[in-house]
């Protein structure tokens, strides 16, 4: 059997064949408003990320994790940032190569599986950016240790997650369908209709899954907020499904 990620990096390049949301590259259109200072980026589905969460862009060596797709990594390098993209889907990393060749900057693109350490030195970051992503991934922790090892210190965690609340129920209905915590590698029937269904091996992480091991890594907690998921059942309830976190490695 396959690893699960090698799966969800094959069910991602599907899904961006297909014109999934989250691998639709900004336009050209988006990258001179970013040239001329006037942008936003997005961690979870709804809400923009406060600028004062970032640090200054010139000569900030910035790594986006998981963040391929062409819509983060365009602004934050024409605002002048040196960035680095890591995502296991190479479809996710063609569209940054597509935006990167048609906007005249670089980004150096990396191919890899995130719950693997990271390809990259102590200290070699100042800012990571980390939108939505871990529920493709069955252990958060070793990820932010990752994150806290390759950041320098004073540096900085941008990260969106999910509170595992979406797992409850099956897209558009309002029945509760399935027991907490998600995760087809302990149920091969789920296991099963994931694969055909083409949605990945998805995995619930509560709040406490997410921000305890954050903690533990070493990151002070500096700011947050929540969102929901923009469509659906959830949505229409006003539900917070997300949430997005700063967070920073101590000097």
């Amino acid at each position: 059997m396959k690893e699960y990620t090698e799966v969800n990096a094959r069910t991602v390049d599907r899904w961006v064949e297909n014109g999934w949301e989250w691998g639709t590259p900004v336009s050209h259109e988006v990258c001179g408003k970013a040239r001329r200072g006037e942008w936003d980026v997005l961690l979870t589905p709804t809400k923009p990320v406060p600028h004062e969460w970032f640090p200054p862009f010139p000569g900030c060596r910035l790594l986006g994790l998981a963040s391929g797709g062409g819509q983060q990594i365009p602004i934050f390098s024409l605002l002048g940032a040196s960035c680095t993209v890591l995502d296991f889907s190479a479809r996710q990393l063609e569209q940054e190569a597509l935006v990167a060749g048609r906007e005249g900057y670089h980004a150096e693109l990396v191919r890899a599986d995130m719950t693997k350490p990271l390809p990259f030195p102590d200290g070699a970051f100042d800012c990571i950016f980390h939108p939505v992503s871990n529920c493709y991934i069955e252990k958060v922790e070793p990820v932010w240790r990752e994150c806290f090892r390759v950041l320098k210190p004073g540096g900085v965690l941008l990260a969106g997650v999910d509170n595992g609340l979406n797992y409850l129920f099956d897209e558009d209905s309002p029945t509760l369908a399935h027991p907490l915590p998600f995760n087809p590698l302990l149920d091969e029937e789920l296991y099963r209709r994931s694969v055909e269904q083409y949605d990945g091996i998805q995995f619930s992480h509560t709040t406490e899954e997410q921000l305890r091991p954050l903690l533990r890594a070493g990151f002070s907690l500096l700011d947050l907020y929540e969102d929901t998921n923009g469509y659906g059942v959830l949505e229409r309830f006003r539900v917070p499904t997300f949430l997005a976190f700063l967070a920073k490695k101590p000097q």
